[in-house]
């Protein structure tokens, strides 16, 4: 019995000090919308507007490209030389890669 009168005289002299801890605690980190969550969601929102603007960098990439193909023969043959190694008749074209093989060691091929 005197344990508990103890314990309420304890809850009774710190009744201000209990509920402000007990707030703080909520609000910081219990509830759904508390400061350790909203922290997270900050986070993630700058990881997404990097990609965001990752995508739109590669988008006017892409576009310019695009352009360029919808100008003329000339930005369509330089397309297709460099990405898909096309060559005129009259024209050989050496490819060199340094690829690495299954065991580790460089493999150097030259494709014609």
């Amino acid at each position: 019995m005197s344990k508990l009168r103890g314990v309420l005289s304890f809850i009774g002299r710190y009744k201000y000090l209990i509920v402000i801890i007990a707030g703080i605690a909520l609000v910081g980190f219990l509830d759904e919308n508390s400061y350790l969550h909203r922290m997270q969601l900050d986070m993630q929102i700058s990881d997404l507007k990097e990609e965001i603007r990752t995508y739109e960098e590669k988008n006017a990439e892409s576009m310019k490209r695009i352009a360029e193909i919808d100008s003329g023969g000339e930005s369509i043959e330089k397309i297709a030389r460099e990405n898909y190694y096309m060559k005129a008749p009259d024209e050989d074209i050496f490819v060199l890669s340094s690829d690495i093989n299954k065991n580790g060691s460089l493999k150097n091929e030259t494709t014609e």
